[in-house]
């Protein structure tokens, strides 16, 4: 992005009146307006600039071999304007390490890789660093406090048992002995049936009625 000299004016007139605050006039807080402006739609229109050269990048890439110098060429003007290779472009550009350009724009890739990789362990490892040296340690979070969970104690223990389980030279108090649960009452234990009372004996069945005796006649 580039200012003009009537920009610049502008610019400087804004950045004046942040360093040293002093009322200005309709005209200054109008240019300042209008260079805010300017300012953003130029934003917007370099992410749509962007937006569609990573677009096409994308459909040199799919289409390689054979788009091989549309490729490097958009890729080159790519990490120009801040792009960073993609996995997908580390592989084409070995698989086109034959051609010279695709040879240096690998190398510039694989040193934008290891700048990354060492600006990312350097955020991580800065404040851990400043942290350590604060407390006395080389590591940063490794010291915490030891909180009581919930549950520890029985709910229903006395606090007399809690204090003795606090200081180690009382004895805790001991418990009572539980109670034994009532046993249920039982009915008195019958005496148990004899044979005889279970299989009474069968009756006998009556004898038939004996004949009336026959007369017999004479002679």
């Amino acid at each position: 992005m580039a200012f003009g000299a009537e920009e610049l004016r502008v610019l400087r007139r804004a950045l004046a009146l942040a360093l040293h605050p002093s009322p200005a006039s309709a005209e200054d807080v109008q240019d300042c307006l209008r260079l805010a402006e300017a300012v953003n739609e130029a934003a917007r229109e370099g992410a749509r600039l962007r937006a569609f050269l990573l677009a096409d990048l994308a459909r040199y890439r799919a289409a390689l071999p054979g788009t091989a110098a549309g490729y490097l060429t958009l890729l080159e003007e790519a990490l120009g304007a801040g792009y960073r290779p993609q996995p997908d472009d580390h592989a084409a550009l070995r698989a086109l390490r034959g051609n010279p350009v695709a040879a240096t724009l690998l190398t510039r890739c694989h040193a934008l890789g290891e700048q990354d990789v060492r600006t990312r362990l350097a955020v991580r490892t800065v404040p851990a660093s400043r942290t350590g040296a604060s407390t006395g340690t080389g590591v940063a979070g490794t010291r915490i406090r030891l909180t009581a969970l919930p549950g520890g104690l029985a709910a229903g223990a006395p606090a007399r048992a809690r204090a003795g389980a606090e200081d180690p030279g009382k004895k805790p108090a001991e418990k009572p002995a539980e109670k034994p649960a009532p046993q249920p009452v039982r009915p008195k234990d019958r005496p148990i049936p004899t044979p005889g009372e279970v299989f009474p004996p069968r009756r006998k069945p009556p004898a038939p009625p004996a004949d009336p005796p026959r007369q017999l006649a004479a002679g």
